[in-house]
Formats: structure tokens, C-alpha cells, sequence
């Protein structure tokens, strides 16, 4: 483990997750400028054989992942392949059905699809086709309040069926070719099975993945009810390469790929990333009955300090407490991750993006 100079407190307030929150296993990594500057990582990686997180752990972020693959539709539109406020149906003819024939990808990338569950449900939750075609044929929700609804998993089958469809690559592969081997990046949607050994194993406690419906209007999580981390932790998981919630990495990655959304030269221009960074629609999004302000694919600042206490932050948190993301008037990006998922109030990733604004130096 390792911090530049200046950075030593976020290294204490790491340490503090496993003394004082009992932490299990974790890392978190930051760069500032271009640089790494955090790199740390402990703790347990696999509590039943008592594998320690090591530098090379790779873990699932859940929906860390959509920042991943927004990113990937960011890089079609600044190639003039696609337009945010082109209807899906121009490039997916099928998506037309049941009255979404105008349904933008400006839409689809902010949760206003009205698409936030599957109504025949998910019995081919890792067959991207089946789930495709299901959403391709199903009509939008009619409760006005769904206009504005986080598309937990859904939004990944949206997306990558528009990038299959206009560029012929899955997400994932999109992802692989474009960013993750120009940028060296150690970060997967759908990591390769010789890599699954570096995987670390998830864990639930009792309580935090409940059975029913969210709210009278959402449907459960199919991957956030009792049992489902049979789920995240198996083999063919792990492989399918679900474009909103089926990436993994390291810390490190990560924050890398999030320090290349402020590299002038990075894969995504400025203009491209400033795009992706401009508020597409803020409400109280009704599965939480809290504010959520959405840009193309990216969560944005809402002054709860989710993202740190930067008004300018952008990225995207991930199920159970990981965050990932990026602070432009700072010059840095970070990640956290963690095997311990939790819900409602959870300090251990806010006392880390603490430290690390109290660190970062204004920009020159």
C-alpha cells in the first residue's frame, strides 16, 4: 500500500474503515493531476478460505459499471456514429414498439425510458439477446412517476444492444478494444475466466438484500434479493458482461480511467466529456425518494456528498457502497471498492473522499 506525500491521512482514514466500520476487505485508489497518488488495498478478500485482498484483487462494482459504458456511448456520438437526441429506434427498429418510437438515447442514458423492470421477468437475466427482445417489445410504464426512474439493470440491456447494433461490438468488447487496451487499464465488463482466481468474493449480511418490491410502483432488484450472491459470485456472472451492472476492476484501474476523463488527450475529448457531464434532467427519483441529478450515463453532484464534497463531481456509485468518479476543479479521480455490501448510511467510503479533498491541491 502506498501514498504520496500529502496524502498520508487518506491512508489513516483507510485504516479506520477495518479498526472502527469493521471493514472486510477493500481498496481505494486516487489520482491527482495524471498521477497516482492512493494506492491502498487490505483486509480479506475471500472470508471462506481466508484469501487476503492483495494488489492485483479484482473486484465487481456493480453499477460502477455504467459509467464504464457511457463512456463507450460518448465515444459514438463524438464520432458522429449516433447523436444523444437521436431516437433509439433509428438505430434498434424494434425498440419502436408499444409507443417508444421517440424515446431518445439522451433518455435512455438518464433513467426517463419508463423501462425499469422487465414485466415477463428475468429468468434469462445472463442472456443479453432474450433480455433485449423482452424490452424491446414491452411498453413503456404509464404512472407519470416512472418518467424519472432509476433503470437499475435495464439500462445496461438498452445500451448495449444500441452499441451492438450501431458499431457491431458488445459493450463489453467496445470497452476492451477502445479504453481498456490504449489505457492499460485493468478493468472488465465481463472479466475474462482465466482472471476469475483474482476475483474477490462478495458478501451480504443478514438484512441488507430484502424480498418484495422496492416501492408500489418498482419491482425487486432481481439481484438484490435473499440469495442473490449466489449470483454475483458464480462463474457464468462473472463472464456475461452486463453493461450497467457486470464490471469489474481494481481501485486502480478505475481511478485511471476516470483521471483519462480529464486528460486533454485522453480517449474522449474535453467537448466529449463535457457532454457527458451536462445535466440531462434532476428530480426525486421515487425508489428512494431522494434527489438524483443525471448528465449522459453520469451521476452528478447533489450536495449529499455521495461523490465527495466538490460541486463539479461526476461518476457513478455502485450497489452496496462502492463510489467512482472524478473532481474536474481538482484534477482528480478516485475508487473505492469493497466485498462488504451495505445499505442506508455508510461512512466508509465518505471518510475516504474526505481525506482526500482536504489533500488535493487547488489546479495551477
Amino acid at each position: 500500500m502506498w501514498t504520496a506525500a500529502g496524502y498520508e491521512d487518506v491512508g489513516e482514514a483507510f485504516e479506520r474503515n477495518f479498526t472502527e466500520r469493521g471493514e472486510l476487505g477493500a481498496a481505494f485508489a486516487a489520482y491527482h493531476r495524471g498521477e497516482l497518488v492512493v494506492d491502498l488495498w487490505g483486509g480479506t478478500a475471500d472470508p471462506d478460505t481466508g484469501r487476503a485482498w492483495d494488489r492485483d484483487t479484482v473486484h465487481l462494482m456493480f453499477s460502477g459499471t455504467k459509467g464504464l459504458t457511457s463512456a463507450c456511448v460518448l465515444l459514438l456520438v463524438q464520432r458522429g456514429q449516433v447523436r444523444l437526441d437521436d431516437p433509439v429506434s433509428r438505430y434498434w427498429p424494434e425498440f419502436g414498439a408499444e409507443g417508444k418510437e421517440r424515446t431518445t438515447i439522451a433518455e435512455v442514458l438518464s433513467h426517463q425510458a419508463r423501462l425499469a423492470w422487465v414485466e415477463a421477468g428475468y429468468a434469462d437475466l445472463l442472456d443479453h439477446d432474450a433480455m433485449a427482445a423482452q424490452l424491446a417489445a414491452q411498453a413503456p410504464a404509464s404512472d407519470p412517476r416512472t418518467g424519472f426512474m432509476y433503470h437499475a439493470v435495464t439500462w445496461g440491456w438498452l445500451l448495449d444492444e444500441l452499441v451492438r447494433r450501431v458499431d457491431g461490438r458488445t459493450v463489453g468488447q467496445f470497452f476492451a478494444d477502445e479504453f481498456a487496451a490504449p489505457l492499460g487499464l485493468e478493468v472488465w465488463i465481463g472479466v475474462p475466466e482465466d482472471l476469475h482466481w483474482r476475483v474477490a468474493t462478495m458478501v451480504a449480511p443478514d438484512g441488507v438484500l430484502v424480498d418484495g418490491p422496492w416501492t408500489e410502483l418498482n419491482r425487486p432488484n432481481p439481484l438484490w434479493i435473499p440469495g442473490s450472491e449466489k449470483i454475483w459470485n458464480s462463474a457464468e456472472y462473472r463472464t456475461a458482461g452486463l453493461a450497467a451492472v457486470g464490471g469489474y476492476a481494481t481501485a486502480r484501474g478505475m481511478a485511471r480511467f476516470y483521471a483519462s476523463l480529464l486528460d486533454a488527450d485522453g480517449v474522449l475529448a474535453p467537448e466529449t466529456v463535457a457532454l457527458g457531464r451536462r445535466e440531462i434532467r434532476r428530480g426525486t427519483e421515487p425508489t428512494w425518494g431522494s434527489e438524483i441529478r443525471y448528465g449522459a450515463g453520469y451521476e452528478l453532484q447533489t450536495g449529499d456528498g455521495r461523490m465527495g464534497d466538490e460541486a463539479d463531481a461526476f461518476g457513478h456509485a455502485g450497489a452496496g457502497g462502492s463510489r467512482h468518479g472524478a473532481w474536474p476543479g481538482r484534477e482528480t479521480a478516485f475508487s473505492y471498492l469493497m466485498n462488504e455490501v451495505r445499505v442506508g448510511p455508510d461512512a466508509r467510503s465518505l471518510t475516504l473522499l474526505e481525506a482526500l479533498s482536504a489533500r488535493s491541491v487547488q489546479p495551477r
